[in-house]
């Protein structure tokens, strides 16, 4: 059977699946938040979120708005169990949402799952995709006193935050990092920009195990948009950890779609559209000032890295590779378009010895990547589903480097040099994206920095 069947023959035995409430219980160190999804004749869900309390410093939470927060990360963390089956109507019984939420939750479900539909083989409207009902009666939230001072950095462990860290370092004392599932690379990176186990504000997130089994038998699997969930759950904990802003690393290149001619991307929930869907969404139902926005927008990936070449202290430690990540023991896998991507956008300025020094072998000499190098060049149908950086910067990155190197090119860049032109026009080092939400003074940060290297 192929997938579009099983779809549809899931979204008939299924047809329904229920937000039915959320648990929160509390103790000394954390806050553990059960969420309850029942698809019925099949499972109930029961995820977890466990929240730190060791940053919890805001001293006048209302637990009803809390609550309202917490409500909400359900709605997004729904999405990673609906996929499984795709039924067709949604209710929400945890909590109530209007007409107009109705809308924003649809439009993420189906954008946000746009990957998953296209890998699939599933071609549905956004409308068809799935119907959203709410038993709840609208309640009136309470009146919020909030003055946030300071900002909340997500850090994943690869250089985009690390820029970031770098970038907001004279605001060290008013900053924390926050960091979902931690591991060792990400706490490593953020020691390494100074922080200390008490500065980081950690959340761990399990994923129902009835999920993973339901995978293995053959129901719906494939990518969600992780970004809005951290984006719910970073809102959360600036509320409760009393900051302004939370600060993202997402660059203006996540704009690009994956599958061309489409909207189909797998950054869905780290391009711009989303950023300001998402701050429009919580300054008209959140209603206090916390701020969600990509300090490194303004840049390309090709910019991002440049700046990350002259942070030498996390070069031997951060870490980017999706497939390495499943590891106890995180590595560069090196096989993969994620590895390469990074390799590429970092080779003019650390190719050759620090490269190798940082992935344990030179990528350009691995003639089994051709063909993901070739996506990567976008001389393919689609990019890599990764977060990868757009075709014009790594063909620039590419050419850069063989106008670098004497002598004979690795096996790569000499397929590049004997099947394409050299792109080294468009100078990237200069870009500047205006479309972005930066306050002034972050804008002042970032062309300092910016001005020091170009």
């Amino acid at each position: 059977m192929n997938n579009y069947n099983k779809f549809l023959e899931l979204r008939k035995n299924y047809p329904t699946i229920i937000y039915e409430k959320y648990d929160v219980e509390e103790n000394n160190e954390e806050l553990l938040i059960t969420y309850y999804f029942n698809i019925p004749t099949l499972t109930i869900f029961k995820p977890t979120l466990r929240i730190s309390k060791q940053n919890i410093i805001n001293t006048n939470i209302n637990i009803k708005y809390r609550d309202y927060l917490i409500f909400h990360i359900g709605l997004i963390e729904l999405i990673s169990y609906f996929k499984c089956t795709c039924s067709k109507n949604v209710v929400i019984e945890a909590g109530y949402i209007d007409e107009n939420q109705i809308k924003w939750f649809k439009k993420l479900f189906y954008y946000g799952l746009g990957e998953f539909l296209y890998i699939n083989g599933i071609d549905i409207s956004e409308d068809e995709l799935l119907t959203i009902t709410c038993s709840k009666k609208r309640e009136e939230l309470p009146e919020i006193d909030y003055k946030g001072i300071g900002n909340l950095i997500p850090v994943g462990g690869g250089k985009d935050s690390v820029v970031s860290l770098e970038l907001l370092k004279e605001e060290h004392d008013i900053n924390t990092c926050f960091i979902i599932n931690p591991k060792k690379i990400t706490l490593d990176c953020a020691h390494i920009a100074g922080y200390d186990d008490k500065d980081i504000f950690a959340v761990k997130r399990s994923i129902d195990s009835n999920l993973l089994d339901l995978n293995k038998q053959g129901y719906l699997n494939g990518h969600t948009p992780f970004s809005s969930l951290a984006a719910f759950v970073s809102y959360l904990c600036a509320y409760l950890s009393n900051k302004k802003y939370i600060v993202l690393s997402n660059e203006a290149s996540a704009n690009e779609a994956t599958v061309v001619g489409t909207k189909i991307n797998h950054q869905y929930s780290k391009t711009y559209e989303f950023e300001n869907d998402f701050n429009e969404y919580t300054k008209k139902y959140f209603n206090i000032d916390i701020k969600y926005f990509s300090l490194l927008r303004p840049l390309t990936e090709f910019q991002i890295a440049m700046l990350f070449s002259h942070y030498e202290k996390y070069h031997t430690t951060f870490k980017s590779c999706n497939v390495g990540s499943k590891n106890a023991e995180w590595q560069w896998c090196c096989n993969c378009p994620k590895c390469l991507f990074v390799y590429i956008i970092l080779s003019p300025y650390l190719y050759k010895e620090k490269l190798i020094n940082i992935f344990g072998e030179d990528l350009f000499e691995k003639e089994q990547l051709l063909e993901t190098f070739i996506e990567l060049l976008g001389y393919s149908k689609t990019k890599p589903f990764e977060c990868v950086g757009t075709y014009s910067e790594v063909r620039y990155a590419v050419s850069l480097v063989i106008q670098k190197l004497d002598g004979i090119l690795p096996y790569l860049l000499q397929y590049y040099k004997d099947n394409y032109k050299l792109e080294l026009d468009h100078k990237f080092e200069n870009d500047y994206n205006d479309i972005n939400n930066l306050d002034e003074h972050f804008k002042e940060i970032l062309k300092k920095e910016l001005d020091k290297y170009v």
